[in-house]
C-alpha cells in the first residue's frame, strides 16, 4: 500500500489499510490511521496526526512550519479529522506555541484545490473550503461553515455554524451562525436559508432565527438593547440561544 517511490520516516505510525502514492514525503512523528489514501507528491511534516478515511490529493502540504515571525521552531502540532477530503495544493501549517500550539481540521471537512489553513486554525465538523480560501491565524470556523472562493478571513475571526461565506469576500469581524455574509469587507444579507434548509432546519426554528436576525441587525439597537428585547420576544430555542452567545462572546465584534 506504500509505493516504492515514497519515503516513509521510520518514526512514522502508519496503519495497516493507509495508502501512500508515488513521489509522497512523510517526515518525522506522523500518524496516520487505517482508510486514509495519501496520493503522489504530497508532503506530511513531522507532528501531524491524520484520522481515519480521510483522503490527500496531490501536492498537498500537511503540517508545514507556520508563516509566524515568533516562531522559533518549537514542537507544535496539526491535526486533522476522520473523513476530511483534502485536494491539491492545500496548505495546512502547525499551530505556534503562543497560539496554542496546534491547527486542528475537524471530521468529514472538505477542503478545495488551493486553500491555506494558518497557524492554530480551528475547523468544525462538516466545513466547506472552496478553492483558495484562506484562514489567517487563529482563525475558528464553526461546525458546517461553508466558505467561498478566493475568501480572506483575518487573524482571530470566528466564523458561526451553519454561516455561508461568499466567494472573494474580505472577512474582518466575526460572522454570526446561520447567516449569508458576503462583500469586501462583508456584511450580512440575511439567513442562510438554502444551506439550513438541506441540513433539515424546521420552519418554525427558521421563522424564529429570522425575527431573531431582524432585532439584531435591522432595527437600530445596540447589543445589548437587542439581547434584552429578543429574551423578551423570542422563544429561546437552542438555535436563537447559540446565535446570541456568539454574538455576545465577540471580540473583534460582529459583521453587520
Amino acid at each position: 500500500m506504500i509505493h516504492s517511490t515514497a519515503i516513509v520516516d521510520a518514526r512514522a505510525e502508519i496503519d495497516s489499510g493507509v495508502e501512500i502514492g508515488p513521489y509522497s514525503i512523510i517526515r518525522g512523528k506522523v500518524s496516520i490511521e487505517s482508510g486514509t489514501v495519501i496520493g503522489s507528491h504530497v508532503v506530511v511534516d513531522s507532528y501531524v496526526s491524520i484520522g481515519p478515511d480521510c483522503r490527500i490529493y496531490p501536492y498537498a502540504s500537511i503540517g508545514a512550519d507556520p508563516q509566524a515571525l515568533k516562531f522559533k521552531g518549537e514542537e507544535t502540532h496539526a491535526k486533522i479529522g476522520r473523513g476530511t477530503i483534502v485536494r491539491e495544493f492545500v496548505t495546512i501549517n502547525r499551530g505556534t506555541e503562543f497560539g496554542g500550539g496546534i491547527t486542528e481540521v475537524g471530521e468529514e471537512n472538505f477542503l478545495m484545490a488551493y486553500t491555506h489553513i494558518a497557524h492554530d486554525c480551528k475547523t468544525g465538523k462538516g466545513c466547506i473550503l472552496a478553492n483558495g480560501a484562506t484562514l489567517a491565524g487563529h482563525v475558528i470556523l464553526f461546525d458546517y461553515a461553508s466558505i467561498g472562493g478566493l475568501v480572506a478571513i483575518h487573524q482571530f475571526v470566528r466564523v458561526g455554524q451553519y454561516a455561508y461565506v461568499g466567494g472573494t469576500s474580505a472577512v474582518v469581524k466575526d460572522i454570526p451562525p446561520y447567516v449569508i455574509a458576503a462583500g469586501d469587507r462583508a456584511t450580512l444579507h440575511g439567513l442562510n436559508k438554502v444551506g439550513l434548509s438541506r441540513h433539515g432546519f424546521s420552519a418554525e426554528t427558521l421563522s424564529l432565527l429570522k425575527k431573531a436576525y431582524r432585532i439584531l441587525f435591522r432595527e437600530g439597537l445596540t447589543v445589548s438593547e437587542a439581547t434584552e428585547k429578543i429574551a423578551a420576544e423570542v422563544e429561546q430555542i437552542p438555535e436563537v440561544m447559540a446565535l446570541m452567545d456568539f454574538v455576545n462572546s465577540s471580540e473583534r465584534g460582529i459583521t453587520r
